[in-house]
């Protein structure tokens, strides 16, 4: 579940942050949401629980890269998301900062 206190140490950049943190941190913010199938849901992060059960606002749909509608409020069950992604803040072309209901870290290098 995303209550517990998992401590992600990716590189020696980052700092220590729990998945909980992050998805905290990213709540009313724009996301993408891919689900096992393909199909990707873009729109504002309204809430999600600790199953990754999701709901959404504004939200898009997209199938191979088309917008196919258009929605209100969304919901999507947790045990079809693949991921959840947004961009980070720090400028045009940072990389996307990612939560998968599987965290995992490499162990560091050296």
């Amino acid at each position: 579940a995303l209550e517990e206190e998992m401590v992600l140490e990716c590189s020696p950049r980052m700092s220590k942050k729990t998945p909980s943190d992050f998805l905290r941190s990213i709540m009313g913010r724009p996301v993408v949401v891919k689900l096992n199938t393909g199909v990707e849901y873009r729109g504002v992060l309204a809430c999600l629980d600790g199953y990754m059960n999701i709901a959404m606002e504004q939200t898009e749909e997209y199938v191979n890269g088309q917008l196919k509608n258009h929605y209100g409020d969304t919901f999507i069950r947790g045990n079809n998301v693949l991921y959840l992604s947004t961009t980070r803040r720090r400028g045009a072309g940072a990389a996307p900062a990612v939560a998968t209901p599987h965290e995992h870290c490499p162990p560091p290098s050296g």
